[in-house]
């Protein structure tokens, strides 16, 4: 059987592997791919957002199921294309994936299903803008509409913040034309979740919750980034919010998805706040989410390769589950020099052998045309995940491996999972 994996960070190399470890036979091409995922099958130069190149090649090589990782690609039609020529894809289509892809498009949406979230409206004049901030009042959320790589979004504890993000969006044009719109939104008291599941356009089945870190220093400090580490399981996601997310946030998306004739397949990520009156969305994604990936796949059990092939085939989910290991796991990001803003390339990178519960999954990562030496290629270079009996061991395990990491530049947070070990002191 063969995949192509379309992607080039951890994330991809997460499902990589994955995959691999569902069926050791599997033959993986990866496209384009990095040095980490290399080791797993062959990386192609075909970039992610190149529909006809992927498509040509996943016809002439017999491709059995294409997985679709980053965002680009979905909002540049691939679902559709393949779809279009009987190739099976996991991924939405590019209306269904508007859902991440136009902030305005999924918060009507959700306003209109009633799906609970925070108050917003879009403006594309800063000075409409600044007069919705003095409406809400701070702290006040200030979005890209569009895509932005994860870091469109500020969260302003002052008017003069407020303005300053205002003005980078519309007016210095920070994110391009994903700024070109913004949205200004309700502050939501409570603490985030990152919930995935999968889904055939009906029956959806929820993968383990996970908590990410956005900012980039210890202490939630610093600029936003794509993610700078995450943990799973969190003991706040119980049985009965996860009930509570699917039945009040989920499953009427994905009904009023298909009432739109957008039918959701593939991975629907739902950016949650767990607020006083229960889970409110902060955001959906149209697709696996990084660097939770990294830390939710090592604790899957069950196949992910049968659930994906369902989905890329048009087959139904009914009576599918998914079964999950009792240990934690924490994800450590190990980024470049100059990240988020300016990241740069072409340090060498000195990994030492990793031990038993570690797995080292590579996003920016290439080799040296001259010396085949390991080098940073990009902002989010690698991602460190730890597996353990307790998110304590998880946690140390993860710290200690990504400080014997070296290369110059390297940054990372030494607190990921701060909040869960903090709730564990407390009780005990």
């Amino acid at each position: 059987m063969k995949a192509l994996i379309v992607g080039s960070g951890a994330r991809e190399h997460a499902v990589a592997w994955k995959l691999k470890r569902d069926n050791p036979t599997l033959d993986i091409t990866c496209a384009p791919g990095n040095a980490g995922i290399s080791e797993l099958g062959e990386c192609i130069p075909v970039k992610a957002d190149d529909v006809r190149g992927l498509l040509g090649y996943a016809e002439r090589a017999e491709i059995d199921c294409t997985f679709v990782g980053p965002e680009a690609p979905i909002a540049s039609g691939i679902v559709d294309a393949f779809r279009a020529a009987d190739q099976p894809i996991f991924g939405p289509t590019t209306a269904a994936g508007e859902i991440e892809t136009s902030k305005r498009f999924a918060k009507s949406l959700m306003v209109n299903a009633g799906v609970p979230t925070a108050m917003a409206s879009h403006h594309t004049s800063p000075e409409d803008a600044l007069s919705a901030v003095d409406r809400l009042g701070t702290p006040v959320v200030i979005k890209a509409s569009g895509l932005a790589a994860g870091k469109g979004v500020v969260i302003a504890r002052s008017s003069e913040e407020a303005e300053r993000a205002i003005y980078m969006m519309l007016q210095d044009r920070a994110f391009g034309e994903a700024g070109e719109e913004i949205l200004v939104e309700e502050f939501m008291e409570g603490e985030e979740l990152s919930l995935f599941v999968i889904t055939d356009g009906t029956i959806a089945l929820p993968m383990l919750a996970a908590q990410d870190h956005k900012r980039l220093l210890d202490g939630d400090l610093g600029p936003n980034t794509g993610g700078m580490g995450a943990y799973a399981p969190v003991s706040i996601a119980s049985a009965a919010l996860i009930g509570e997310a699917m039945d009040t946030i989920i499953e009427p998306t994905l009904r009023a998805l298909r009432e739109q004739n957008r039918t959701f397949t593939g991975l629907l990520y739902a950016g949650l706040m767990i607020t006083a009156s229960g889970p409110k969305v902060v955001e959906f994604n149209c697709r696996f989410g990084d660097p939770e990936t990294e830390a939710i796949l090592p604790l899957m059990d069950s196949s992910l390769l049968d659930l994906v092939l369902a989905v890329s085939r048009g087959e139904s989910l009914s009576g599918a589950g998914i079964e999950w290991s009792s240990k934690s796991a924490v994800t450590t990001v190990l980024a470049a020099h100059g990240y988020p803003e300016d990241a740069r390339k072409g340090d060498q990178i000195h990994l030492p052998a990793a031990p038993r519960g570690i797995h080292v999954f590579h996003a920016a990562t290439s080799r040296d045309r001259e010396t085949d030496a390991l080098i940073t290629n990009g902002g989010r270079v690698l991602a460190i995940t730890a597996v353990g009996d307790t998110i304590e061991e998880a946690a140390s395990c993860s710290r200690e491996y990504a400080e014997r990491v070296a290369f110059n530049g390297k940054q990372f947070r030494r607190d990921i999972a701060w909040r869960e070990l903090e709730r564990n002191a407390r009780a005990s």
